[in-house]
C-alpha cells in the first residue's frame, strides 16, 4: 500500500511517499481503508525526534494519528462493526487492563501507545485498529470534518466538561483561537454548553473567523494585552476558565486573567514548555489547574454523538493529496491557517 514514513528524524524532507506493507486485520481490530487524515503536532513532533519522542530505525514508521474511512474488514470477536460501515478512528490505543482502564478512567493508562508515535498510523491507505477505537459516521459527516475532531475535541471535552465543569453562565479564555483545539473550544463552549467565550488571535482576519465562528469577543495578542482586555470585558472580575494549548508564551497572562476561584486547562504546550507559576496566587486565591492529555473512551463517544447530530463542525482550513504530505507539514509549521489540515485519498 501506498503510505508516507520515516527512516530518519529530521524536516519534512525525512517523509518518504513509498510502499508500506498492507497491515493484515487481527482478533478485536477492524482494518479501515483511510480517506482523511488530520495533521497534528504531534505529527511534526515525531518526524523531529524532540520533545522525548526520538526513536530508533529501522523499521520506518508511518506518522498520523486522527483519520477516518470505511471499514474493509472486520476480525474474529468484533461486535457492532461490518464492512462498509463509515468510522472515525480515536487514535489513542488502552489497554483496557489496568487499574485507570478498569476504573474508566482509560485516558490515564499507563500502556497507553499513539497511532503514529508509538506505532505505524494513519498517513497510509489502510490501517488495522482495535474495534473499540472506531466510531459509526453517519453519512453528513464528511470523512474531513471527522478527521478533524479526536485530537482536538478530546482534550477540549475532557477539560471543559468533564474536568473544570465549565456552566453556561460563566466565561472562558480560550488562547489561540485559530488552531484546531482552539476552534474546538470555542464551538464546544458556546455551542454545547452556551457559555461566554473570549478568544485570542494574531490577526483580524482570524479574529472575523473566531467571531463567525461563536467567540464573543477576540483580543488580538499583538495590538493588545490580554490581561488587561480579560478585566475590561469581565468588569474586573476575571475568567471562569482558561483553554490553553500553547504554553509557555501566554501562560502569564492567561493565568493573571483568571478570577479567584478560577479553572486553567492545558493540554498544550506549542510555545515553549517551562514557565514560572506564582504559588502564592495559586494558593490565596484558590486557583486550579488541570493537565489533559487526550480524554476517556466515553469521551469520544460523547464527541461522536455531537458530531452526527450536528451540534458541532469541526473547521477544515484546506486539504492536500497523502502524496504532498511534506508540504502540508510546512504549512502546519508556518501557522498560517485557521482549524485543521487534512491529508485526503481516494
Amino acid at each position: 500500500m501506498k503510505a508516507v514514513y520515516i527512516e530518519a528524524h529530521g524536516g519534512p524532507e525525512a517523509l518518504t511517499y513509498g510502499d508500506r506493507p498492507e497491515p493484515q486485520v487481527q482478533a478485536g481490530e477492524v482494518k479501515i481503508k483511510i480517506k482523511a487524515t488530520a495533521l497534528n503536532r504531534l505529527d511534526l513532533y515525531t518526524r523531529e525526534g524532540g520533545r522525548g519522542l526520538n526513536r530508533e530505525f529501522p523499521p520506518p514508521l508511518i506518522l498520523g494519528g486522527d483519520c477516518a474511512g470505511e471499514i474493509v474488514e472486520v476480525g474474529e470477536g468484533v461486535a457492532g462493526h461490518k464492512p462498509g460501515d463509515r468510522v472515525v478512528v480515536n487514535p489513542k490505543l488502552t489497554c483496557m487492563q489496568c487499574a485507570q482502564c478498569l476504573a474508566g478512567q482509560d485516558d490515564q493508562c499507563q500502556a497507553a501507545r499513539f497511532l503514529g508515535s508509538a506505532i505505524d498510523g494513519s498517513y497510509a491507505e489502510y490501517i488495522s485498529i482495535p474495534g473499540i477505537n472506531a466510531h459509526k459516521l453517519v453519512d453528513s459527516v464528511s470523512f474531513e470534518q471527522a478527521a478533524a475532531a479526536p485530537t482536538t475535541y478530546l482534550p477540549v471535552w475532557n477539560m471543559l466538561a468533564r474536568r473544570m465543569q465549565l456552566k453556561p453562565w460563566q466565561t472562558v479564555l480560550v488562547l489561540s483561537a485559530s488552531a484546531g483545539v482552539g476552534t474546538a473550544a470555542i464551538q464546544m463552549a458556546k455551542d454545547v454548553i452556551g457559555a461566554k467565550v473570549i478568544a485570542t488571535t494574531s490577526s483580524a482576519e482570524k479574529a472575523a473567523k473566531a467571531t463567525a465562528l461563536g467567540a464573543d469577543v477576540v483580543i488580538n495578542y499583538k495590538e493588545e494585552d490580554i490581561r488587561e482586555r480579560v478585566r475590561e470585558i469581565t468588569g474586573g472580575a476575571g475568567v471562569d476558565c482558561v483553554v490553553d494549548h500553547v504554553g509557555a508564551d501566554f501562560f502569564a497572562p492567561a493565568f493573571a486573567s483568571l478570577r479567584p476561584g478560577g479553572r486553567y486547562g492545558i493540554c498544550g504546550a506549542t510555545t515553549g514548555l517551562r514557565t514560572e507559576l506564582h504559588l502564592g496566587l495559586l494558593f490565596s486565591q484558590q486557583k486550579e489547574i488541570y493537565g489533559t492529555f487526550m480524554g476517556s473512551k466515553e469521551d469520544m463517544r460523547e464527541i461522536v454523538e455531537m458530531l452526527n447530530r450536528g451540534a458541532v463542525k469541526p473547521v477544515v482550513d484546506r486539504t492536500f493529496p497523502l502524496a504532498e504530505a511534506a508540504v502540508a507539514h510546512e504549512a502546519m509549521a508556518a501557522t498560517s491557517f485557521f482549524g485543521k489540515l487534512i491529508l485526503t485519498q481516494e
